[in-house]
């Protein structure tokens, strides 16, 4: 996976925007969670998906727990760390936490 690192509130209005033509994932992520370490790598070893079928946010929580916090405003999922949302038309059609973070359901949304 190509992460790309979403690092200030103006990158959330690019997501919406570039979700209408491709989805994007934002995973948020604590690297003081060992849970979070674990689903991270779960997600890149599953990740089946092409680099232009998904365009990959990473989320560093502990840097910006501002941007955290704005994402779930902005999407209405409430706060969860690990946590991923599936970003389609400008909206979270998708989330998950912790252990429940699957690349094979994350792929079978993107499809949806």
């Amino acid at each position: 996976m190509n992460w790309l690192q979403l690092q200030s509130r103006s990158q959330i209005e690019e997501i919406i925007e570039h979700s209408k033509s491709v989805p994007c994932l934002i995973f948020k992520h604590s690297t003081r969670c060992s849970i979070s370490s674990l689903a991270q790598n779960r997600l890149s070893k599953g990740w089946s998906l092409a680099d232009n079928d998904v365009l990959p946010y990473h989320l560093d929580l502990i840097a910006h727990r501002d941007l955290s916090n704005a994402v779930a405003e902005q999407f209405g999922v409430r706060h969860e760390s690990p946590q991923v949302l599936l970003i389609k038309d400008g909206r979270c059609v998708y989330d998950a936490s912790h252990l429940g973070i699957s690349a094979t359901d994350i792929a079978s949304q993107v499809g949806a």
